[in-house]
């Protein structure tokens, strides 16, 4: 199987022994304590599920700085975006253990423990800075910047010991994998080639297709559907809405044995070409040999080209920076002089009108009203599960699908 991120083997940061995690939670409750951000909560998720392997917790400011500035630890380990922990302000000291309280579960129950290590302030001008690089715009109005700059500006880093993997482990207990679990159930399903589909929307037509088209090219044995489960932005369709619809595809026009449906704990970043290489990075760890890149991957507006997240991997990523393979796609669409899904670029002699193709904006306003995509845009199970939640949210009940 592809080995996780650095050579060595997954690094998670959960306490593993369960005694030893409840009694480190009880006493937490005691500590002085600080509370996350949401992102910095799922920052902690996923440095305590494996995904940020070989990351030993969250970076210090100049680590974060150099990772901003050019994609590498002080150590020299490739890395693409910062880990941070940012808090308001810290009236403790290094040397404090600090619990680090969830936002996103009721009580703000201790999430993790740090051990601190350093606790550094960021100027306004370091900020910025970040954020240019990182998302290659400091403007306010990006999903990704507004949600960086609203966590406050000093850094906690040192020793972290995760309690627990938040509210994705009660709430998506079906769904959520640490890397871990998902690379003992790829070596139990006998896969040597793997591909990983990222999602954070419920997948049309053209996603299933995309990931079957991306199977038969590599070879790959089967392929992981994994799902953001954290925070979007306003308008995003929910996590368990989306499961569901998934769900019903994979159960319905998969073969068995080739589909493995889970989700990770992690905010979106909409950080488009970085935010693609953080994909492609924590899907090695969880033991995915090829990952699909498609249009537009992590983007948002129009802050970004339509395939800077593959340009990156050949601009800016060194050769041997990472193992895992990327699977090119563009965008993928119905012919209708094919009769069949097909990725744009490999259909000469088309013209737009030759495809089956909606905006996002068009198809909610479909749903909304109760009216089923065409069937080349998306299966009838896949419709019925999104329409009932636009009914749902409008409080139309008994609306039936036209």
């Amino acid at each position: 199987m592809i080995a996780p991120h650095g050579g060595g083997a997954l690094r998670p940061l959960l306490v593993a022994d369960p005694d030893e995690r409840a009694a480190l939670a009880e006493r937490a409750q005691k500590f002085p304590s600080a509370l996350l951000s949401s992102s910095g909560a799922a920052n902690a998720v996923m440095l305590g599920a494996g995904y940020f392997t070989p990351l030993g917790g969250f970076m210090d400011k100049a680590a974060a700085l150099g990772v901003a500035e050019s994609m590498r630890m002080p150590d020299g380990l490739f890395w693409p975006t910062p880990v941070l922990c940012m808090v308001e302000s810290f009236d403790g000291s290094v040397g404090d253990t600090l619990a680090l309280r969830d936002p996103n579960v009721a009580g703000e129950p201790p999430l993790a423990v740090l051990e601190v290590g350093a606790a550094e302030t960021f100027s306004e001008a370091e900020m910025a800075h970040l954020c240019e690089k990182v998302y290659r715009t400091s403007d306010r109005a990006h999903p990704g910047v507004s949600a960086f700059l609203q966590q406050g500006r000093t850094a906690l880093s040192g020793k972290l010991r995760v309690l627990n993997c938040s509210y994705f482990e009660t709430e998506f207990a079906s769904t959520f994998r640490t890397a871990m679990q998902i690379r003992a159930r790829i070596e139990e399903n006998g896969w040597k080639k793997t591909v990983a589909f990222q999602t954070r929307n419920p997948m049309h037509l053209a996603h299933e297709e995309l990931c079957r088209i991306a199977m038969e090219r590599t070879g790959a044995d089967g392929c992981v559907i994994h799902m953001l489960l954290g925070k979007l932005k306003e308008g995003d369709i929910p996590a368990e809405v989306r499961d569901a619809a998934i769900r019903k595809m994979a159960e319905v026009y998969f073969p068995p044995n080739t589909l493995l449906i889970s989700g990770y704990g992690f905010d979106m970043m909409y950080a488009g070409p970085r935010e693609a290489v953080l994909h492609a990075l924590f899907r090695q760890n969880m033991g995915a040999t090829h990952f699909i890149i498609g249009r537009d991957h992590a983007g948002v507006g129009d802050y970004y080209g339509a395939f800077d997240a593959q340009a990156i991997f050949d601009d800016e990523v060194p050769p041997d920076a990472l193992q895992i393979e990327i699977f090119r796609a563009d965008h993928t669409a119905y012919s209708k002089k094919l009769n069949k899904v097909v990725m744009m670029r490999e259909a000469p002699g088309h013209k737009s009108e030759d495809f089956v193709l909606l905006s996002g904006t068009k198809v909610r306003e479909m749903l909304s009203q109760g009216i089923a995509p065409p069937p080349e845009f998306s299966r009838p199970e896949v419709a019925e599960i999104l329409m009932e939640y636009y009914r749902q949210k409008s409080g139309r009940v008994g609306a039936g699908a036209q």
